[in-house]
């Protein structure tokens, strides 16, 4: 009889899956995974932001969130290969990802447990939690171009290119490139990661996951306002950036203009993502004078060499009474400020433990910057070059550079300009 009831259950699980359009054959499972299966039945376009919703950002709009948005705690950046065998199957993924985000930010989680049979719509590990100001940012790698299956050949920008290599650069070939990627940001962590879970969960058969960092980031307050976030080596990071509440400046740094680039691009922007090492044990074994050389600013304070406002002027010409630069030469900031470039820099603290070979620690920096044009990124790292004294400290392991997509409109979906 226990035979007979388990058989019986088999069946009816069988009959559900057929009913939902998969079939009872585990190699369909394997190919195309049951959430992509089930998000394929029907993807709804007019999901609204829910303007009820706590600790919400809106997914709609003229530019992608988490790229402008202000103070990033938790991030969770995943880059992607794609997999999908036609432009058609792509153009689903994109439009299953437009709903699937609108519901991630609006901090919905679909916890229905009426149909046990089934696996869970949602993984349900955000129950509670909110929308805590989840972000998501969507972009594509120049090797998405490059796959003859999708057809978008004539549609790649001619700067979307692979980084080249720079002075110093040892990258594993495990943090590099990829054809899709996905910034996730939020006040906390595992928002973040469920966001990417999901989306990943739902494209399966048309992507898998290439390599992922997390990274995290604490703001000071002062007088109720956040201050700038330190980094692993104590010193503040990311003082100079464009003001994100003044169009004309982001418009000049970091958006794509009409006739920039390629039609579809116009109002997005380029995301260039490096994994950083940064040699712990060096630098905490270095004297704080030579620390601050190394980066041309106070710690304390952040302020240039030789000034007290963390905000004030670089003037890297300036001279000691000896006729000496006041601002060492080879020091990160000087050597950075020698080209007018200008980018977006959102800088992320990374853990990953103890290094298995070393014991050292396994820790550093997800360096990602927004910029129009990826010349941006490119003139100043090589200016940086081999003289940059922080080279002493760190290592590059990591490379990638992306198109984020423009805002979408309600109605429309992700990266729909590829497939007008």
């Amino acid at each position: 009889m226990k035979q007979q009831s388990v058989f019986n259950k088999e069946v009816s699980r069988r009959n559900v899956l057929k009913t939902a359009g998969i079939g009872g054959a585990g190699i369909i499972l394997g190919a195309s995974g049951l959430g992509g299966a089930l998000s394929a039945m029907g993807v709804n376009l007019n999901i609204k932001d829910n303007p009820k919703s706590k600790n919400k950002i809106n997914f709609y709009g003229a530019h992608q969130s988490g790229i402008a948005t202000k103070n990033p705690q938790h991030v969770y950046f995943v880059s992607l290969n794609c997999i999908a065998k036609s432009n058609n199957e792509l153009k689903e993924l994109f439009k299953t990802w437009t709903e699937d985000s609108v519901r991630l930010m609006n901090g919905e989680v679909a916890l229905d447990g009426s149909n046990t049979l089934l696996p869970p719509k949602d993984t349900g590990e955000t129950e509670g939690l909110e929308a805590s100001h989840l972000t998501l940012t969507f972009g594509v790698g120049p090797s998405l171009f490059e796959k003859p299956e999708l057809g978008l050949q004539k549609l790649k920008p001619k700067e979307l290119q692979d980084l080249p290599h720079f002075p110093k650069d040892q990258l594993d070939p495990h943090y590099t490139g990829g054809d899709i990627c996905i910034q996730a940001c939020a006040d906390d962590p595992q928002v973040a990661f469920h966001a990417v879970r999901n989306l990943i969960r739902n494209g399966r058969g048309k992507v898998t996951m290439k390599w992922s960092q997390a990274g995290f980031n604490s703001y000071p307050k002062m007088g109720g306002k956040l201050e700038t976030p330190r980094n692993l080596f104590g010193f503040k990071d990311g003082t100079v950036n464009p003001n994100v509440d003044d169009a004309k400046d982001m418009n000049s740094v970091v958006w794509v203009q009409s006739g920039d680039s390629k039609n579809w691009l116009t109002g997005g922007t380029y995301l260039a993502v490096r994994r950083i090492q940064m040699h712990l044990e060096t630098w905490d074994r270095t004297a704080l004078k030579e620390q601050e050389a190394t980066f041309g600013r106070h710690r304390d304070s952040g302020a240039p060499i030789g000034k007290t406002d963390e905000f004030a002027d670089m003037d890297i010409d300036r001279k000691d009474e000896a006729g000496n630069p006041v601002v060492p030469i080879d020091s990160h900031v000087f050597l950075a400020k020698q080209v007018k470039d200008r980018m977006l820099r959102r800088a992320f603290s990374y853990s990953n433990g103890i290094h298995s070979e070393t014991g050292a620690f396994d820790a550093g920096l997800l360096f990602i910057s927004f910029q129009k044009n990826p010349s941006q990124f490119i003139n100043i790292q090589n200016s940086l070059g081999a003289l940059d004294k922080m080279n002493e400290y760190v290592t590059h392991r990591g490379s990638a550079l992306f198109a984020c997509f423009p805002g979408i409109k309600e109605g429309s979906f992700l990266g729909a300009g590829l497939f007008s």
